[in-house]
């Protein structure tokens, strides 16, 4: 059997997830249950977009995820389930979240849900919950075997979903730029969307200091040369440095500190960051 793994910007605090689990478990009482997380900022698609990322390439193929952040629910915006080309599912809104997906793993197929053929029994009236009526009920039963891909719905073309605007990595002599794509949350690290290939371009080692610039709107906001680093420990508490994440993308981050909330740092596609090798310290020779 498959598994369910569930994302939303719903909390903790109410039953909505509470639930999404019971109708799933309506649908098979013995169906595995698992959570993404809960704590995607209310509204914040390209957030979801990038933890699916984040995450689902770590699943087994059949896994079938279910990621409801869904500012339009009730819209005319579609429900749509796609497979990825690693074999796993997503059942979401049309409305962007699969993004980095598509980019960055790519998908195989789309389709879309009819949101009156396939809702729990008993919801039609209800236009504000799909969350719990269309997503999870579904993402069970695909779980579980009992509808397949196919049934889901109508074939729709992989280029007509919705996508999100990405930052772009530019690279010039001597110079890496990128955006600042989403924070390592709980301790505020910033992840850029430059990969460590594009950064090796540079020629900087483990231990060469590096001159970061980040920019919001063009408008310099931080400046400063730090160590390029294996580990947080590589420098003392309070000092900044620059890493590889588990993405394997090029990061910034302060050790045991946030570097978000210390310098007010933000993401998003106009937060942009350089990368450059810091020129060498002058050598003073004493007579």
């Amino acid at each position: 059997m498959a598994k369910l793994v569930l994302q939303t910007d719903f909390g903790l605090v109410d039953g909505a997830v509470a639930a999404m689990y019971g109708v799933a478990f309506q649908v098979n009482p013995d169906l595995g249950i698992y959570n993404l997380t809960h704590e995607i900022p209310p509204y914040d698609i390209f957030a979801a977009s990038y933890r699916l990322y984040q995450t689902v390439k770590y699943w087994p193929a059949g896994t079938v995820f279910v990621s409801v952040v869904d500012p339009g629910v009730g819209s005319d915006r579609r429900s749509i389930v796609a497979e990825t080309n690693d074999g796993h599912y997503i059942i979401t809104p049309d409305n962007g979240t699969l993004t980095h997906i598509a980019t960055y793993i790519g998908l195989k197929g789309i389709r879309q849900i009819d949101e009156v053929k396939n809702a729990l029994p008993g919801s039609q009236e209800s236009h504000t919950f799909h969350g719990r009526d269309i997503y999870a009920y579904n993402g069970a039963k695909l779980a579980s075997s009992q509808i397949s891909f196919n049934d889901l719905g109508e074939n729709l073309p992989i280029a007509e979903i919705v996508k999100l605007p990405l930052g772009e990595v530019t690279q010039q002599p001597g110079q890496v730029s990128g955006t600042i794509d989403i924070l390592d949350i709980r301790f505020g690290s910033l992840w850029t969307n430059i990969s460590l290939h594009a950064f090796h371009e540079l020629n900087i080692h483990t231990g060469d200091r590096v001159l970061v610039s980040i920019y919001h709107h063009d408008h310099l906001r931080y400046q400063n040369q730090m160590p390029f680093t294996r580990t947080f420990a590589a420098v003392r508490v309070g000092e900044p440095l620059v890493y590889v994440n588990s993405l394997i993308n090029i990061g910034v981050a302060i050790n045991q500190d946030s570097f978000s909330d210390v310098y007010r740092i933000g993401t998003g596609i106009n937060w942009h960051i350089t990368f450059a090798k810091a020129p060498a310290a002058p050598v003073i020779i004493e007579e």
